[in-house]
């Protein structure tokens, strides 16, 4: 009997219709002859609801009783779905996080999983039930509980996939795969049958559907994704390991996809010594914080003083600045500006790699259309470029048309 881990985002489990036509397609699931394991996440706007009722009680909620907060919404939905499951005649039973034997590190809100002992997942699937996982959560050695950050749900799911030695994981959706870019903005977006790891996840990384560290648990356990929708029957992206470009895989264009984030900020210091160990006594506390910067850029060195620039994601920014400021009057360094409108455009491609012009087309497509670029990062398969938010549209909409990645 195959074993199928199934993830169902917020918008498939939003009401009380969506919860039992949830329940139907796994249980035909199961009928099909499969050993069914489902991790759910919150109930639509469940989680921001949550987070503005904490905000309202407390300007700046403590980590760990938030954490504690955010993760009842999981269990909401993980037991209604059960309880639809039983109304329907299957054996179903639901698993908190700690339950289920999800370990975490300790850091609140973004929480990384050590440790999955599925052990009584298992011992639930051998005995014939549907096993329904709350995603989002874990809990630290001393049993405190932590959530594992937006998105997380995908990592739960492909971590009890990887867990179970699952067959593959399906992680159903408000979007039917992964499309070359979001058809929200792109209405000739084209949707791609497969992807590798590589390519997914920088595209994850800088604002596809998937959370990162899904991904990255994808690639290391070589664990297949299959991205589909929750509401219809079609085709959608799978996720695997994939032949290298000229052997066996077919690649339209250099570039597979354009993908966008919004609600980045950006963190100048100005006058910084230049000297060695600065950059250590600047990202170190920041990384301590559980800050995650981006994108960098150090000016050259003018009097032996340069100029320091970082992005983090805008809900980081009143921490990092803190922290930055603190870090300035210990180095020696001048004044910290920060700009919170900016968001960020990037092209992913593994054929990117050995073919020159790919930068000047991009930079002069934007140009062309007037879209500034404040900040330019690369990796051998991905370029992203820092632009005012405002201008994230019309930077995507250019870039994909300047690759030529629509359909027909």
């Amino acid at each position: 009997m195959a074993v199928l881990v199934q993830k169902y985002g917020g918008t498939s489990v939003g009401d009380a219709a969506k919860i039992r036509h949830v329940a139907e397609r796994i249980a035909a699931a199961r009928r099909a002859g499969n050993s069914i394991a489902v991790v759910v996440s919150a109930m639509g706007d469940t989680t921001d609801r949550l987070i503005d009722l904490a905000e309202s009680i407390s300007a700046a909620p403590d980590p760990r009783e938030l954490d504690v907060l955010l993760s009842t919404g999981e269990l909401v939905s993980c037991t209604l779905v059960t309880m639809a499951l039983r109304e329907i005649g299957e054996e179903a039973v639901s698993m908190s996080g700690a339950q289920a034997g999800i370990r975490t590190d300790t850091a609140h809100g973004s929480a990384s999983i050590v440790e999955f002992d599925a052990e009584r997942v298992q011992q639930a699937l051998d005995a014939g039930r549907i096993v329904i996982v709350a995603g989002f959560q874990g809990v630290t050695h001393e049993m405190d509980v932590t959530t594992l950050g937006r998105g997380g749900s995908d990592t739960t799911a492909v971590a009890l996939a990887a867990a179970l030695g699952a067959e593959r994981c399906e992680v159903y959706t408000d979007v039917d795969g992964i499309y070359t870019a979001d058809p929200r903005i792109v209405p000739d977006a084209r949707k791609l049958s497969e992807i590798g790891y590589e390519e997914m996840l920088e595209l994850a990384s800088y604002g596809a559907k998937m959370h990162p560290r899904s991904i990255e648990l994808a690639a290391w356990y070589n664990t297949p994704v299959l991205v589909a929708s929750s509401a219809r029957d079609v085709p959608g992206t799978l996720i695997h390991e994939v032949a290298p470009e000229g052997e066996g895989m077919e690649v339209a264009n250099k570039v597979r996809g354009v993908t966008y984030e919004r609600g980045v900020a950006r963190i100048t210091l100005r006058a910084v010594p230049d000297r060695p160990g600065i950059a250590a006594a600047v990202f170190e506390p920041l990384a301590e914080s559980n800050i995650s910067v981006d994108t960098i850029v150090q000016n050259a060195s003018a009097e032996r003083l340069t100029d320091l620039s970082f992005t983090v994601d805008r809900s980081d920014l009143r921490s990092a600045l803190e922290v930055t400021e603190g870090v300035a009057g210990t180095i020696g360094a001048g004044e910290c500006v920060s700009h919170d409108n900016l968001g960020q455009v990037s092209i992913v491609g593994t054929g990117m790699q050995n073919a020159p012009g790919v930068a000047a087309v991009m930079f002069s497509a934007l140009a062309e259309a007037g879209v500034n670029i404040e900040m330019i990062t690369t990796s051998q398969i991905r370029i992203t470029c820092v632009v005012d938010e405002a201008q994230v549209n019309d930077a995507v909409r250019t870039l994909h048309d300047a690759f030529e990645l629509g359909e027909g």
